[in-house]
């Protein structure tokens, strides 16, 4: 097939049928944009710890609040613990709200892509590692409408790419397992649905996307 041209923020896209697979998304730089280097500045600045020690910690416990199994105090308890600070309370308070705020973005190509589906009649929901804390921008947000089930890792004490939380969405959706196809920016939880029987499309860029997807209903 022809190359797909990138697809161009506020452009309605031609509808993508590909009933009766269900697509489920990742949000997390796929429907979101990766938090910019002055938002990971401004969350390092007022950790005041190294970078190296911070962001190795920040990501090593993240699984653990996704999954909700810590609650926010104790994550930010062992961030600081490795990282050499200990935080105050209130220091707590401040460093969930910008980490918070550094990922509540949209990317308007790929909701392009999302409206795309809809529009031809397939069926799209969203898959989140993500704290409990999240669900309610997941579920309200302006993008919210077009999802037709929001699952959020922290409110399912399950994480991706495990197999259990392949298999909730999929009994939850009512669907057979190969037609899932997930999409995700990780590989390992696009092959964690692959696992499962289903399959998926590492995300890099919405024109990719969309090409990967038109190539699916053809």
């Amino acid at each position: 097939m022809p190359p797909t041209a990138p697809p161009v923020p506020g452009r309605t896209l031609e509808p993508i049928r590909l009933s009766p697979h269900v697509v489920v998304f990742d949000y997390g730089e796929v429907i979101s944009r990766a938090p910019s280097e002055s938002d990971r500045a401004d969350l390092l600045a007022r950790a005041g710890a190294d970078a190296g020690p911070f962001w190795s910690a920040y990501w090593a416990h993240r699984e653990l609040l996704d999954q909700g199994t810590w609650s926010i105090a104790e994550y930010w308890a062992a961030v600081g613990r490795d990282a050499g600070r200990e935080f105050s309370p209130a220091e707590v308070h401040e460093l969930w709200a910008i980490d918070h705020r550094m990922w509540l973005s949209v990317d308007a190509a790929t909701l392009a892509v999302v409206q795309a589906l809809v529009d031809g009649g397939t069926r799209v929901a969203l898959l989140s590692n993500a704290g409990r804390d999240f669900s309610g921008f997941l579920r309200h947000g302006s993008f919210a409408p077009l999802f037709e089930r929001v699952f959020v890792s922290g409110e399912l004490d399950m994480v991706k790419p495990n197999a259990d939380i392949y298999e909730h969405v999929i009994g939850e959706l009512g669907i057979r397992h190969d037609e899932l196809l997930f999409v995700d920016n990780k590989a390992e939880n696009v092959d964690g649905a692959r696992a499962v029987g289903g399959d998926g499309h590492v995300f890099t860029t919405p024109s990719e996307l969309e090409a990967w997807l038109r190539g699916v209903a053809a």
